[in-house]
């Protein structure tokens, strides 16, 4: 049960994630969060070292996928100018966008990642739907009420990891 909280990968930053090593494991679609994953979570719009990050995405022939628990207008105004597929109020960890998002792609399970800043939304979502899940540092220290009660529990929980030895990554 508790493996389901377990990402399967961790990276500092989603600068640390090679699309080109993507591709050659087989990736096809990458499902991302948005805030405290890709730009802090009151930034608006992309940074221009993110945008040249989802260049090299597409420039692999990957697809990207926003799934977010926020509202349409916030995921909206990030995801559009950049030419981004989106799908707000997720309602992540539930599986229903993540198979949306899948579909949409028209991709199986095993060529798309998941990519998020947090383990009872992201991780434990995609665990839960099959996905390879990269777990990444939230991009700022601020976090909104409800993001900040499921800090306390994953920290629990990543303390859990790291004293049996399952978590070799460091905030």
């Amino acid at each position: 049960m508790l493996n389901l909280f377990l990402p399967k990968q961790f990276e500092k930053s989603i600068f640390d994630i090679d699309p080109k090593q993507l591709k050659e494991k087989g990736i096809k679609g990458i499902i991302t969060d948005l805030d405290n994953t890709l730009v802090e979570w009151d930034r608006p719009l992309a940074t221009p070292e993110l945008t040249k990050w989802f260049q090299s995405v597409k420039d692999e022939g990957i697809e990207i996928t926003i799934v977010s628990n926020n509202k349409e207008t916030r995921v909206k105004q990030f995801s559009e100018p950049l030419n981004i597929s989106f799908i707000y109020k997720a309602r992540k960890p539930l599986g229903i966008a993540f198979r949306k998002a899948l579909r949409n792609m028209k991709l199986n399970k095993q060529e798309v990642v998941v990519i998020g800043d947090q383990v009872l939304t992201d991780v434990l979502g995609g665990n839960r739907n099959g996905f390879h899940t990269i777990l990444v540092i939230p991009v700022a220290s601020t976090d909104g009420f409800f993001t900040r009660m499921n800090r306390l529990i994953e920290r629990k929980i990543l303390e859990s990891f790291k004293r049996k030895g399952l978590l070799k990554w460091e905030e």
